[in-house]
């Protein structure tokens, strides 16, 4: 089984360190600041899971997911949020986003929900 890849995206420094000490031991974790950055460094990289937070600058962490799949990409896909009330189930569902984390994170939910959809991928392939 190939290590799993990780894309994070989030303008907080801080977010972006915790998710890299969280999954750094289980899998192959990449960091962006913005969207741009991300569609930037990670467009060729075939990853597993894309991170975002919700309000990104430039483009929103919905935007960019979406954008992604008008890429090709067919990965899973977390959003986070401080702002919980800015996006409906609607919206989630019709860019295919498998959950949805209110800030401050459970990080304890957080990893059994990376793990959960990373495993559930790898047996539907």
């Amino acid at each position: 089984m190939a290590e799993k890849k990780i894309v994070v995206v989030d303008d907080d420094e801080s977010i972006r360190k915790t998710f890299h000490l969280l999954l750094k031991k289980q899998y192959r974790v990449f960091l962006a600041r913005d969207s741009e950055e991300a569609l930037r460094e990670f467009r060729s990289l075939k990853f597993d899971l894309i991170i975002a937070d919700l309000r990104l600058p430039r483009l929103s962490g919905l935007e960019l997911i979406a954008r992604f799949r008008d890429l090709g990409y067919d990965g899973e896909a977390i959003l986070i949020s401080a702002h919980p009330d800015c996006i409906s189930i609607d919206e989630l569902s019709r860019h295919a986003i498998g959950h949805f984390f209110s800030k401050p994170l459970d990080l304890t939910v957080l990893s059994r929900s990376i793990e959960y959809l990373l495993q559930t991928k790898e047996a539907v392939a």
